[in-house]
């Protein structure tokens, strides 16, 4: 599976040492106003994170994008929208040692298993790279988002990721398997490391009783605040209620370990190996705007849903 939504589409291809990665957004609404500085900047947070630091990867990639189809004069055409983004500094043999041998808590193993072979080469298509496509389809998609006055912020605390959208009015969502945080959650949970998933204010409100859980309303509330608290997270029944939609995700840190790693070889032994090639050593910075480009998406996606049924 390797599209995502199903009005506003995006389908990503490419591997971490590949020639180029990209993708193509279908669905997308003609007229819309490409901000490429913007898409600059927000592959750059993607690439070097909120804050910039020695611990991300030592890896230097340009991500530049070539816009192949779909937009002219600017803005987009109504029509796909195809781009790439070369992978211009690979250092493949690096990888080497891992042609034979899985390392723990990769997904080495797994995608060998579920394709009988795999691209040892950084990760192949399991690597962070690969998100750097949803940035860029993501970015659009916030970009249309705006113009309907719906915003997307994040914050972060070491390698939990909250996130904040503003703007969204109720109704949006679906009953019973097609909830608002359903939908959410699968966007949240298909990025590279993530864990966990929770909707509300705060990330532990499901701990409170529950006679304290219901948000009251405010009496004779209309516009963007309808109840005294904000427990439920902006969404009831699957289905937002015009409350600021807040939720949060959970990554587990880099995995990689420089001073050596117990891998398993194809024959099922044991052997320790020293890993080369370039990793990060703290990427919690990075992830907030892969978070974003995922809500946007998902958001995006609902609300063209909604307009067309």
């Amino acid at each position: 599976m390797n599209t995502f939504g199903t009005i506003f589409r995006l389908t990503t291809f490419g591997e971490s040492h590949g020639t180029a990665l990209g993708g193509i957004i279908d669905g997308c609404p003609a007229g819309l106003a490409i901000d490429y500085d913007l898409i600059d900047s927000e592959l750059r947070r993607r690439r070097e994170g909120d804050t910039p630091s020695p611990l991300t990867t030592a890896r230097r990639e340009t991500d530049r994008v070539e816009w192949l189809s779909g937009i002219f004069e600017g803005q987009t055409l109504g029509t796909p929208i195809a781009f790439t983004i070369h992978n211009d500094d690979c250092r493949s043999s690096d990888y080497s040692l891992l042609q034979h041998n899985c390392r723990p808590g990769h997904a080495d193993y797994t995608y060998e298993q579920r394709y009988g072979r795999r691209d040892h080469r950084g990760g192949g298509r399991a690597s962070g790279r690969e998100t750097a496509a949803r940035v860029v389809g993501g970015t659009i998609a916030r970009t249309w988002l705006g113009q309907q006055g719906i915003t997307i912020h994040t914050h972060h605390e070491g390698y939990l990721i909250t996130c904040r959208i503003d703007g969204l009015p109720a109704g949006v969502g679906n009953p019973v398997f097609d909830r608002l945080n359903a939908r959410l959650a699968y966007a949240a949970l298909s990025i590279p490391s993530a864990v966990s998933f929770a909707t509300g204010q705060e990330p532990d409100s499901w701990k409170l009783p529950g006679d304290s859980f219901p948000d009251q309303w405010i009496d004779h509330g209309e516009g963007p605040t309808l109840t005294k608290t904000n427990h439920c997270g902006g969404i009831q029944g699957g289905i937002s209620n015009g409350m600021p939609v807040v939720f949060h995700v959970g990554f587990h840190p880099p995995v990689t370990q420089p001073h050596g790693m117990i891998c398993r070889q194809n024959d099922g032994s044991l052997v320790n190996i020293v890993p080369h090639g370039r990793h990060d050593t703290d990427h919690s910075s990075r992830l907030p705007v892969i978070v974003e480009s995922m809500a946007a998406l998902t958001v995006a996606d609902l609300l063209l849903n909604r307009h067309n049924s």
